[in-house]
């Protein structure tokens, strides 16, 4: 079985640089596009259902693309959520800059939950779909930090509407690509 994560499509608040986190923003004209071209990148594989996080950009996101590739919208999972980013969703980096530096927004969820719920998501998934190769939509911060823990190196950032796959090796995850390019190519 093999998986991939997808980031969603841009959104208004990805295009003017505001941070989302667990605010339901849907996608805009191009995250749309993004997730049409992100079809012909799924192409070459047997994918046979897709799941998202139940945020309105990841779902459309995944309804779109299980259209283009004619295969089953799968459920949501509240574990797939983006991370919470308290009070500071909705602020630019100039807002942020000025009130939090530290980046110390109230509210802040802990990249700990964060890789947590990820890797729960993963199980559940893995529990229900089987030998199935399953798509999974969700949003950049829980893809980046799940993949870096699954491959134990940090990885810059997750593209809007960029792939990376993984499969299982016996109890683990293994890694295979990141921003659809093999994990063997990317500098880290």
């Amino acid at each position: 079985m093999t998986l991939a994560f997808i980031r969603h499509g841009q959104t208004d608040w990805n295009l003017n640089k505001q941070l989302q986190g667990s605010t339901d923003i849907p996608l805009n004209d191009t995250g749309r596009a993004q997730a049409r071209d992100a079809v012909a990148t799924l192409e070459g594989v047997d994918w046979e259902v897709i799941v998202s996080s139940p945020l309105s950009r990841a779902r459309e996101t995944a309804a779109i693309i299980a259209a283009g590739l004619d295969i089953e919208l799968g459920p949501a999972y509240d574990e797939l959520v983006e991370r919470d980013y308290g009070q500071g969703e909705g602020a630019t980096a100039e807002v942020i800059a000025e009130r939090w530096p530290d980046h110390a927004y109230p509210g802040l969820e802990s990249l700990e939950s964060v890789v947590a719920r990820g890797e729960a998501a993963l199980e559940r998934i893995d529990a229900e779909f089987g030998d199935r190769n399953t798509l999974i939509v969700c949003h950049g911060t829980i893809i980046r930090y799940t993949l870096a823990h699954l491959a134990g190196r940090p990885f810059d950032q997750i593209r809007n509407g960029s792939v990376a796959t993984f499969e299982r090796a016996g109890e683990a995850w293994r890694v295979l690509s990141v921003n659809d390019e093999p994990l063997t190519e990317i500098v880290g």
